[in-house]
C-alpha cells in the first residue's frame, strides 16, 4: 500500500466512540417516546371555536338547556366527532363571555384527562350592558373521535 492510500483510509471510531454515539441514540428515542407520545405531559388538541349557527342541532337543544346553568366544561359524541362546551352559569346581565383557548388530552392513572382552558371575560365598570340574565357557553369541535375519561376547565379570567 503506497503512503498516499495509508492517508485516505479512513480511521474506525473507537469501541468507546460507538458505545457513546448508541447510548446517546436510546436515549433520545427513550425520551421521545415517553414526552413525544403522550406517555407523560400533555397533548395539544387542534380544535375549531364555532359560532351559535354552526352548532349541531342535539347540542342546542339538548345539551345547552342540561348545563347552561353551570359553570363547567364537557365533551359530546356527535357524528363521530368530540365536541367541547363551556358553560358559565346563569350570569345578571349581558356582557358576559368566554372563549377555549387551549384543548389538551393528558394520560392519568385514571385514564386520560382533557384540560380545557377557558378565559372568561366580564362587563367592565361602567359599561352600559342590557339588564337581562344571561347564561355565556362556547362550542367547539375537535379532532378528537372518542372520549376522554375525564374533563377539566382550567378558568383564567380576562383583565
Amino acid at each position: 500500500m503506497t503512503d498516499d492510500a495509508k492517508k485516505k483510509k479512513l480511521k474506525m471510531p473507537s469501541r468507546k466512540a460507538l458505545l457513546i454515539a448508541g447510548t446517546i441514540i436510546l436515549l433520545a428515542a427513550a425520551l421521545w417516546l415517553i414526552f413525544g407520545q403522550g406517555l407523560v405531559g400533555e397533548r395539544q388538541v387542534d380544535f375549531t371555536q364555532l359560532s351559535k349557527d354552526q352548532l349541531p342541532k342535539s347540542i342546542e337543544t339538548e345539551v345547552i338547556p342540561e348545563y347552561r346553568e353551570l359553570e363547567r366544561a364537557l365533551g359530546c359524541l356527535i357524528d363521530g366527532r368530540v365536541y367541547v362546551i363551556v358553560t358559565r352559569g346563569e350570569k345578571p346581565t349581558a356582557g358576559y363571555e368566554a372563549s377555549i383557548e387551549n384543548i389538551a388530552i393528558e394520560k392519568t392513572d385514571g385514564g386520560n384527562n382533557m384540560k380545557v382552558y377557558a378565559k372568561f371575560t366580564d362587563p367592565s365598570e361602567g359599561t352600559a350592558v342590557s339588564q337581562i340574565v344571561t347564561y355565556p357557553y362556547v362550542v367547539a369541535k375537535t379532532e378528537l373521535t372518542s372520549l376522554p375519561d375525564t374533563v377539566e376547565l382550567v378558568v383564567k379570567y380576562a383583565e
